[in-house]
């Protein structure tokens, strides 16, 4: 279903985030998103001058390499363009989240490490954007190779997740409690 019709209004700024998944070669797989704004009007900015109307205020993408258990292996950051011209010297510090691992908990380790003055507030909006495209790259391999158990990490996440959920019934059916399990257990 659609949104509804707008008011009337212009456009002034679009946010465009895209994200891809690759198996490589060597058995790893590369995550890629990337952030980029544009202004609809010429903008007069203090240190890069005047940014013409369609031409990126940010670009920043951020590839991380990733084995079959979400252990991230690389990290790479490119900022090519910034509004200031400091921004990019905090991308090496992304390579923190080597050896970290995508799951529960992980978004938290990444506050740690990269969170608020130590990393970058837009490469930080593109991690949940790896983590949900890495898991969908890999979510078929794990339930081949884990079956059922491969819902544990998501189970609950979500409605169509729920346990009470008809997914888990039929998908998962181990894992299925039924409404009257789940009240009797919060009660």
């Amino acid at each position: 279903m659609p949104l509804p019709k707008p008011s009337p209004r212009r456009a002034d700024h679009a946010r465009t985030v895209t994200s891809q998944g690759y198996m490589r070669d060597d058995g790893l797989w590369d995550i890629d998103a990337r952030m980029t704004d544009v202004k609809t009007d010429n903008m007069d900015h203090p240190e890069r001058g005047l940014i013409p109307a369609g031409v990126a205020y940010h670009d920043i993408s951020i590839r991380i390499t990733v084995d079959e258990t979400l252990l991230i292996k690389d990290v790479h950051v490119s900022m090519d363009s910034t509004p200031f011209f400091m921004c990019p010297n905090i991308a090496p510090a992304f390579d923190k989240l080597k050896d970290t691992r995508i799951g529960g908990g992980w978004f938290s380790e990444v506050r740690k490490r990269v969170g608020g003055m130590l990393g970058c507030t837009h490469v930080n909006e593109l991690l949940p954007v790896v983590a949900t495209t890495a898991f969908q790259c890999l979510w078929p391999k794990r339930m081949e190779h884990e079956g059922e158990s491969s819902v544990q990490n998501i189970l609950n996440t979500c409605h169509t997740w729920a346990a009470k959920s008809d997914v888990i019934k039929n998908y998962a059916p181990s894992y299925y409690q039924p409404e009257d399990i789940i009240t009797k257990q919060e009660s």
